[in-house]
């Protein structure tokens, strides 16, 4: 297995490659933000461990820019930022899994390991299908190039769904994923809320596939969408 490592601490970059290559891996090293994205570019790497202080560009920079890209390379990132806001700053961003400095080498490695066994999937940042975008870390639904609102529940209802693209997903596997389980819902939510979503992004856009479920398509123009607000009904 090949790894980069981007950390400009150049003691602690030298202790992980030596400690890696114990390990078996092929570890190449680089000091700086621009650098190791160019590396991991062209690199064919199997994972990588990236600070995010560093010189030029950023971590964040980084894998953003590398996810941009469509490079999907599972990606371990390093800090001695260990605030709340950090961690989910960095996972947003892209990368797979975000780990405190000073850390356990032991933790890393079998972090390191886990990314490995998950290998290299596509895992974008903004869900896309068809015209249709959505950005679960800043809450941000467009369609057709233009920004649409939704409540907090048609938001996860249609996040749900564009995580199954082209799936028909049943009433009941909705109300299990996107309603709160222990709180009683009516059986028509699922319905209701649909028809909320529709009203907002398009009825061409989310199919009803008859006895099974629904499912979105994957269609483009402005598919009557309205835009208009809808208020949910109470206790759904």
């Amino acid at each position: 297995m090949r790894l980069l490592v981007v950390e400009d601490e150049a003691r602690l970059a030298a202790a992980l490659q030596r400690g890696l290559q114990a390990e078996g891996f092929a570890v190449d090293v680089s000091g700086d933000g621009q650098d190791g994205l160019e590396m991991a570019r062209h690199g064919g790497y199997d994972a990588m461990i990236l600070d995010v202080m560093l010189p030029r560009l950023s971590g964040y920079r980084v894998v953003r820019q590398l996810r941009a890209e469509g490079n999907w390379v599972p990606v371990l990132m390093l800090s001695a930022k260990d605030g709340e806001y950090d961690q989910a700053d960095g996972l947003d961003c892209g990368a797979d899994d975000y780990l405190t400095k000073p850390f356990s080498y032991i933790v890393l490695l079998a972090r390191l390991r886990a990314l490995l066994r998950r290998g290299v999937h596509e895992r974008p940042t903004v869900l896309a299908h068809g015209d249709v975008e959505l950005d679960p870390a800043e809450r941000r639904v467009m369609v057709a190039g233009a920004e649409v609102t939704l409540t907090a529940r048609e938001f996860a209802l249609l996040e749900y769904l564009m995580r199954r693209p082209g799936e028909v997903v049943s009433k009941i596997e909705l109300l299990d994923h996107v309603w709160d389980a222990a709180v009683e819902t009516a059986p028509n939510a699922v319905e209701v809320y649909v028809g909320y979503l529709r009203r907002k992004i398009g009825r061409d856009r989310l199919e009803t596939v008859r006895g099974a479920g629904y499912r979105l398509a994957a269609v483009t123009g402005d598919a009557g969408v309205t835009g208009a607000p809808a208020e949910p009904p109470r206790g759904h």
